[in-house]
């Protein structure tokens, strides 16, 4: 069957999953003198086509990787599309001189582009930031299907076996075990609505006491700042209101040329007018 690689560029496997894998498995496998002949056409030529040849003859292989992912409760059209990325990553860094088939070398960036799609999607809250944790992340929720919740026993032995400690182990697997809740509970469900967070969690921005307490301090600091101000010559006062208490601030050498004065006089006046108001304020 030949394949007609314009209309497979205007196929997705988000739009019909069924006709793309179809269309991908009808993509002839290629042997291997024609992968590297092809390699070597993209590395030391950067022919552009030979790299198109070698992505679409390799994305039946990313459809086989990804439905392992089939479990995580997103689309299988999604994860696909990820492992594609995953896959040209792979086809533009391949060195034909590795010694080794296109297809090994893709599947770690295959996997890599998949988990990332996977830890960012599976859940609002993240369960896997690090590194160790992607590892115990995907390693942990295979161990569990097959052992369901794990004794102290086979804690330590998965620990052990990953490299992690049997804390960290635990600690996945009580993430793995919870759920992402609606902050306002879920539409005609009055029990899930009375317990949602948006009940009881606390807006600290909404708080009266504070509200009121930071009014009072702001008025009384505007009041100890205005008679601060007052007790400056008039000089000092039009030099601080003209430089920091008026949107069109005025410049050292606008207020030097108005009092007929350096620049630097002007700064020293003002540094000296700053002084006095720290000391009366902290007084």
């Amino acid at each position: 069957m030949s394949v007609n690689l314009l209309s497979l560029d205007a196929l997705s496997p988000g739009r019909d999953l069924g006709a793309y894998i179809q269309t991908v498995n009808a993509i002839p496998i290629l042997t291997r003198e024609e992968e590297r002949e092809l390699a070597e056409r993209f590395y030391y030529e950067d022919d552009v086509e030979a790299a198109r040849r070698l992505v679409l003859s390799h994305l039946r292989f990313v459809v086989h990787v990804a439905r392992r992912y089939s479990g995580y409760g997103l689309a299988q059209g999604d994860l696909i599309q990820e492992g594609n990325v995953g896959l040209m990553k792979a086809v533009k860094r391949f060195n034909p001189e590795y010694g080794v088939r296109l297809v090994s070398f893709a599947v770690h960036w295959i996997k890599a582009e998949i988990h990332e799609f996977v830890l960012r999607n599976w859940r609002i809250v993240k369960v896997a930031t690090t590194k160790a944790q992607r590892k115990l992340f995907f390693n942990l929720r295979g161990a569990k299907k097959r052992l369901g919740w794990l004794s102290v026993d086979e804690a330590n032995a998965v620990a052990e076996d990953l490299g992690v400690s049997p804390e960290a182990v635990t600690q996945m697997e009580g993430r793995l075990a919870a759920h992402d809740a609606a902050f306002d509970g879920y539409a005609g469900d009055d029990d899930d609505a009375a317990m949602a967070p948006a009940q009881y969690l606390e807006d600290a921005d909404a708080d009266p006491a504070r509200l009121v307490a930071e009014s009072d301090w702001m008025r009384t600091s505007m009041n100890r700042l205005t008679d601060a101000i007052d007790e400056l010559d008039p000089r000092s006062q039009d030099i601080l209101r003209s430089r920091w208490m008026t949107e069109d601030k005025a410049t050292l050498h606008q207020l030097g040329a108005k009092y007929d004065v350096s620049a630097e006089r002007i700064r020293q006046i003002e540094k000296n007018a700053m002084k006095k108001l720290r000391v009366v304020l902290e007084s």
